[in-house]
Formats: C-alpha cells, sequence, structure tokens
C-alpha cells in the first residue's frame, strides 16, 4: 500500500488502483443495503396491516430511529478513536444489523419492532465511522474522492436492488412479507462475512482524525453555524420519513406486492443525480443547489398529498428523489464553509444532535397529522414548512450561504 502522505500523483505516472479493501467495503455496503431497504419498503405496510398499528405510532418508531442512529454515530467515533481500532466497530455494527433481520419475521407485536429497528439503527451508527476510517487510511490521498465515491455508489445500487428483490419476492410468495423479511436475512450475514473474511484494517495511525464534542462547545460556535443549524432543522421537520411515502402508495391504487417499486423510481433518481450534483457544487456553491433542492421537496410534498393515481404518485416520487439527489450533502458542507477549523467537530456534533430531535419530532408529527387530519395533511404541512425554509434562504444567502 503507498503511503497515505504522499502527494498528487507525477505527471506520465499511472494513478494507483483503487485498493482491494475499498471494494470489499463497497460490497459489504451494497449487500446491507439490500437487505435493509427489502426490510423498509415493506414495514410501514407490515405495521399498518398486519399489526394494525396507527400512523402516529408508524411516525414515532421511524423518527426514533434516525435519532438512535445519529446519537450513536457520534459515539462509535469517539470510541474509534479512543481504541484505536476500527475493523471490530464495524463488524459490531453490521453483526447488530444482522441480527435484527431474525428479529423482523417473527415479530408480532409492536414492541418487537420497536427492539428490532433499535438493534438496526444502533448497528447502522456503529458502523458507518470506523468502515469510513477504514477506507480513508487505506487509500492514497490522490483517489480518496474515488474510493468514497464508489464506496457510495455501491451503497446506492443496493439501495436500488433491495425494492426489486422485494417486489419479486412478494408476488412470488403472494404477498406474505414475513417471509420476504426471512429472505432479507440473507445479504445481512453475507455482508457481515465479507466483512470479516475480505477486509483487512491497515496497522498503524489512521490518518482521519474526528475531534471529540463538547456541548459547552456549541456555545461557541458562531451565527452563521446556528443559522445552517436551523434552517436543517426545518428542512428535516419538512422531510419526514418515506414510510409515508410509501403509505401513500396504497391510496394511489398500488396493491402491496408492488409498492416497493416506488423505492426503486426514487433510488434511481436519487442516485442518478446525487454526484453530478455534487460535481456542480464545488464549482457554483451549495446555496443555490440547496433552494432548488428544496423547489423539487415542495412539488413532491403538493402532487403527493393529492395523489389519486399510480401515475401521479410516481411524479410524487420522483420529485422526492430529485430532492434527495439535489441536497445529499449541502447541508455538510454548509456547516463546513461556515465554521473555523478548531470548531468543527463541535459544529457537526451539534448539527447531528439538534438535526436527530428534529427528525423525531417531525416523523411523530406527521403520524399525528395522518391519523387526525388524514393522509393528505402530513404532505401539506410538509410543503409549508418546505416554503418557509426556502424563504429563509433566499432572504440570507448572500449573507450565511455562500459555500
Amino acid at each position: 500500500m503507498q503511503n497515505a502522505s504522499q502527494g498528487p500523483v507525477a505527471p506520465g505516472r499511472p494513478r494507483p488502483a483503487i485498493p482491494a479493501t475499498v471494494w470489499m467495503l463497497g460490497f459489504v455496503s451494497l449487500l446491507m443495503d439490500v437487505s435493509s431497504e427489502m426490510i423498509n419498503t415493506l414495514l410501514p405496510l407490515y405495521l399498518a396491516g398486519g399489526l394494525g398499528v396507527s400512523a402516529l405510532a408508524i411516525g414515532f418508531i421511524e423518527g426514533l430511529s434516525v435519532a438512535i442512529a445519529t446519537v450513536t454515530k457520534f459515539l462509535s467515533g469517539v470510541l474509534s478513536d479512543w481504541s484505536r481500532r476500527a475493523k471490530p466497530l464495524a463488524v459490531l455494527g453490521y453483526g447488530l444489523g444482522a441480527l435484527s433481520r431474525l428479529i423482523f419475521p417473527m415479530a408480532v407485536t409492536l414492541d418487537q419492532i420497536v427492539l428490532a429497528k433499535a438493534i438496526d439503527r444502533v448497528g447502522k451508527g456503529i458502523r458507518g465511522t470506523p468502515r469510513d476510517a477504514i477506507v480513508a487510511a487505506v487509500t492514497p490521498p490522490e483517489i480518496r474522492g474515488a474510493s468514497f465515491g464508489l464506496r457510495k455508489s455501491l451503497d446506492t445500487v443496493g439501495g436500488f436492488v433491495g425494492p426489486l428483490i422485494a417486489v419479486g419476492a412478494m408476488l412470488l410468495l403472494a404477498g406474505d412479507i414475513a417471509r420476504v423479511f426471512w429472505i432479507a436475512t440473507i445479504p445481512a450475514v453475507l455482508a457481515v462475512v465479507v466483512l470479516i473474511l475480505g477486509v483487512r484494517e491497515p496497522e498503524g495511525e489512521r490518518d482521519m482524525k474526528r475531534p471529540d464534542f463538547r456541548l459547552a462547545d456549541a456555545f461557541r460556535l458562531n451565527r452563521a453555524v446556528w443559522v445552517v443549524i436551523a434552517l436543517a432543522s426545518v428542512i428535516m421537520l419538512a422531510r419526514f420519513s418515506e414510510a409515508f411515502v410509501l403509505l401513500k402508495s396504497l391510496e394511489a391504487g398500488f396493491s402491496p406486492a408492488w409498492v416497493p417499486l416506488s423505492m426503486v423510481v426514487m433510488h434511481a433518481v436519487y442516485g442518478l443525480t446525487a454526484w453530478p450534483v455534487g460535481v456542480m457544487s464545488d464549482r457554483i456553491g451549495s446555496g443555490g443547489l440547496l433552494l432548488v433542492s428544496l423547489g423539487f421537496l415542495l412539488g413532491a410534498h403538493l402532487v403527493l398529498a393529492f395523489a389519486g393515481t399510480v401515475w401521479i404518485f410516481l411524479l410524487g416520487t420522483v420529485l422526492w428523489g430529485l430532492h434527495m439527489g439535489f441536497s445529499q450533502g449541502l447541508l455538510g458542507a454548509m456547516i463546513a464553509g461556515a465554521t473555523p477549523d478548531a470548531l468543527k467537530g463541535s459544529a457537526f456534533g451539534t448539527f447531528n444532535l439538534v438535526t436527530g430531535v428534529a427528525v423525531l419530532i417531525g416523523n411523530t408529527a406527521a403520524g399525528w397529522l395522518w391519523q387526525s387530519a388524514g393522509s393528505a395533511m402530513p404532505f401539506l404541512v410538509g410543503a409549508g414548512l418546505t416554503l418557509a425554509a426556502m424563504t429563509c434562504i433566499a432572504i440570507g444567502r448572500h449573507r450565511f450561504f455562500r459555500t
């Protein structure tokens, strides 16, 4: 392996190949995401139809899951730095994800589903930071962007393939969701096997450091950072869980077996736009692109609120996918651009904690609105919050959002 401190490739010298470890981690991500999407695309239907769970409870479960993953991700980063070992934490994280897959098909009560989701989200929170640390450690700096891009691309493939497999399995198994959940355990177990046998953690110092987050440092953040955090919180309130999009598909005319198709469409649009938008943001900045992304989210909310046919619903999912593709990573870039180097760890720690709470509140509120005022109301309120976020960006773009 090349020295991680070396500079750019000299003229005429071939660029080094992406290390095999990165490819292996990419396939681990792909397999686990296939399993995750097979579960996630059918779980709202299983909760609502099989267990009779209310929309309010579904929203709370989805929000709590994201909040758990957010807090665990931060703690995992601290533990990884303290222990100087990344692979054991990655194995633990992916192992917990695989373990949760055994609970979903056997769950017959809401608390069992909550337990499975909690274990899954803890695993997700644990594995992300050490996995990225290994990628950084084994990759020469001149191809680090390509390595991280490859891993993310393979992860996106999993998000596309998982719902497709779920559709096929639902058709072959006559809509038996529990049996599809059993099938989802296979790629999850394979992910852990590939990680254990195919990934070797490099010896020595890692060059990816994460400063410890201290709550007291949040009070030292400048006004621009807090503006971005506040804006992100409004966006997270508006962009509630995709579980409600899946529930809406039933009203639009989808049969349960074909519901995962909506996630296939969404992930396809998301995957095709995320990389070119990322390249564009390096050239023209993030503020304008984030405004465009919120325009797509506004359109998605309005279309989905009144979607009464399959084709109108699919238009809403396309707009939602465009929002995800245009917004992925932009808020993080805005935080980084507004924060001094000495406080970046504190800024991202505060960002994750505050937005995690916003996600929990937003999903619970969406479930309550769905249950008390009908399926259109969460999307209409989401449209209002999106419009408020767009107004904030339009007013403060030149002052705060220069990145």
